[in-house]
Parts: C-alpha cells; sequence; structure tokens
C-alpha cells in the first residue's frame, strides 16, 4: 500500500516539539542575502513566519490582497516589500511574477501560506471553487511562474502550508469543484490540503535536481488566527471544542498553540539543516509527520491528537495525476526543466 510513498516519511526527531516558537527554531540560522516571497505574510502565523525569517536577515517579499490592512500590521519591520496580488485572481499572480523576474533576483524561499477555510460555496471567475482556487491552485500557478527565480537561487525551497485538514476529504478527481455534488465547507477544505500535499509529493520530485526542495505542513491547531472568521460555531460545538454560546472551552484553549508556535513549523522547513538532503515530506511539530494507518486516535477536543498523515495525500502516483489536472485546469504548462 505504501509503494509510493517517499521512504523519508518518518520522524527525524529534531529536539523541537509542539511548544517550539519560531524564534527558538531560527536561532542561529543566518540568512542574511535570501530572499523569501510569504503570500499571506501579514498576518496570522504568516506574519510570525515573515518576522522571523527577517530577524535572520532575509529580505520578505509580501504579496498581499489587502495592501492597506498588509502595510497597518508590518509597520515597524524593516526589510519587507509590498506586492498587491489576490490568489483568486490569475492575472495579478502573472503580474507579480514577471515584475519579480524581471528584476533579475533569485527566490531562495517560497512560502505558500496564505489560505482560506470554512467559506460557504463561492466559485472565481473561472468557475473554480474558492477553497481550491485559493489553498492550492494559486500556489501552483504562484510557483510555476517563480521557477526560474527558484532554480537561479541553486538551493531554494518551497513551503506549502497545508493542514490536518487533509484527513477531511482525499482529492475528488472526477468532480473537483462540486458541480455533481453537494457542497460542504470541510470536504472543500480537506481537499484543498490534501492537494497542497501532493503539490508538494510532486514538486520535490522534479525539483530536487536543481536542488529545489518542497515541503507541507500541519501549523497545528492555532489560536489567535483570522482562518476562521466565517466559521459555522455549531461545527465547533459539535466537535466538543466549544460551548452551547458558542465560546472556546477554557481547557481547550490552554492546549492549543500560541500563534509563534504554530508558525515554528514553517520556519523550520525552510531553514532547518536537518532537511538538507530531505524534500516531498509532509511535517507537524517541527518534524516530519508519522504516516496515519489508523494507530493514531484523534479527538478535536484534544489537540495534540490531532496529528498524522494520510497516505494518500503523499502518494506519488495521485501526486502527478493532480498536476497534469491543474496544468488542465489553469490552461497553462508547468515546465520544471
Amino acid at each position: 500500500m505504501l509503494q509510493n510513498i517517499n521512504p523519508f516519511q518518518q520522524p527525524v526527531h529534531t529536539g523541537f516539539n509542539a511548544e517550539s516558537t519560531a524564534q527558538e527554531v531560527i536561532n542561529g540560522i543566518s540568512l542574511t542575502g535570501k530572499t523569501a516571497v510569504i503570500t499571506g505574510g501579514y498576518a496570522g502565523i504568516g506574519l510570525e513566519t515573515t518576522k522571523a525569517l527577517v530577524s535572520a536577515g532575509a529580505t520578505v517579499i509580501i504579496p498581499a490582497r489587502d495592501i492597506e490592512k498588509a502595510r497597518q500590521n508590518l509597520a515597524g519591520i524593516e526589510n519587507i516589500e509590498l506586492e498587491k496580488m489576490d490568489l483568486m485572481d490569475p492575472d495579478s499572480i502573472d503580474a507579480l511574477s514577471e515584475r519579480f523576474i524581471a528584476s533579475g533576483r533569485k527566490l531562495d524561499l517560497l512560502i505558500n501560506n496564505a489560505g482560506i477555510m470554512w467559506v460557504p460555496l463561492r466559485r472565481d471567475s473561472r468557475g473554480i471553487e474558492s477553497q481550491l482556487a485559493t489553498n492550492y491552485l494559486g500556489q501552483f500557478h504562484l510557483t510555476a511562474k517563480l521557477w526560474p527565480a527558484l532554480k537561479k537561487a541553486e538551493n531554494a525551497r518551497v513551503i506549502s502550508v497545508s493542514s490536518y485538514g487533509h484527513q477531511m476529504a482525499p482529492f475528488d478527481f472526477e468532480d473537483p469543484n462540486f458541480e455533481n455534488r453537494d457542497y460542504q465547507t470541510l470536504l472543500g477544505y480537506g481537499q484543498s490540503k490534501t492537494a497542497c500535499n501532493l503539490f508538494a509529493t510532486a514538486l520535490d520530485e522534479m525539483g530536487k535536481k536543481f536542488n529545489i526542495r518542497a515541503y507541507s505542513l500541519h501549523p497545528g491547531s492555532v489560536y489567535g488566527t483570522d482562518l476562521g472568521r466565517e466559521e459555522p460555531i455549531d461545527l465547533y460545538i459539535q466537535m466538543g471544542t466549544h460551548d452551547i454560546d458558542g465560546k472556546i472551552k477554557p481547557e481547550v484553549e490552554a492546549r492549543l498553540k500560541t500563534v509563534p508556535q504554530g508558525a515554528a513549523t514553517t520556519v523550520w522547513c525552510a531553514t532547518s539543516p536537518a532537511l538538507q538532503n530531505i524534500g516531498g515530506v509532509y511535517c507537524e511539530n517541527c518534524d516530519i509527520a508519522e504516516i496515519d494507518l489508523g494507530q493514531i486516535k484523534h479527538r478535536y477536543d484534544e489537540p495534540s491528537t490531532i496529528r498524522g498523515v494520510q497516505p494518500y495525500s503523499i502518494d506519488l502516483e495521485n501526486a502527478q495525476r493532480l498536476w497534469k489536472l491543474s496544468e488542465e485546469m489553469l490552461g497553462f504548462t508547468f515546465d520544471a526543466e
């Protein structure tokens, strides 16, 4: 069953854990002279990721849909550049990418962090379901267009911020846009995050000959981000994390990660020497995740059990199939040569 699974998909016991913070992970690492692009790098764990990389000497470019909000949130942080971009608008992705490529700069780190969750059925101008468009196809598009700059770096990493939510749904190759099945927001979210994992799997396979390595990750169950701004409280009550008034239970909140802890695995994937010769893996808690074959008992009111990676989301055959479908949906070929 695991014949198409990366043999490196197993914990390496890094010394970090679920309580480690982004600053702890990056301590002692220099990114002087390095350039990073972080989508959504102005809010939540994206903002914390930006702060960590800047503190280590990187220049960080932040594509933002809401430039004014980004400017306010990033006030006082040096070595950042703001760019207008909307992941649901392919023209804006092309425009940003063209500007970057024209600048002649190399790109050392591409962190596909931006994402949405809990949204009702929405479609972009192409008819693509919004979670799939934002959480996955937008990052596929951006990575493809920035590929020449990643190759120029000669030792680049591409990070896809995925989620334990990938366990909610495999990728539906027959009906990815909910045209012939009832829309359920968590199925849409789960499918989009499974796609993130598969993208990292295929991208690493294609990129490693250029020393471009790819990773996907679960940041953990994090308190204090914008991700749940459209959340239906009834679902949280049903999962046992909130009381009947819609307030998070104190004992659950106490076990959730802080935002600095939530950004730690992203920063670890982007900078850790432990991954120098390893790619195409799904990570969590600043380590490579354990494959979930049914041995992990999950409870939503116990965040530490929300872990593990489903084999269907890191299967190379699935990943290559999704790559081809993504090219068809976007109308261009991602030439990774």
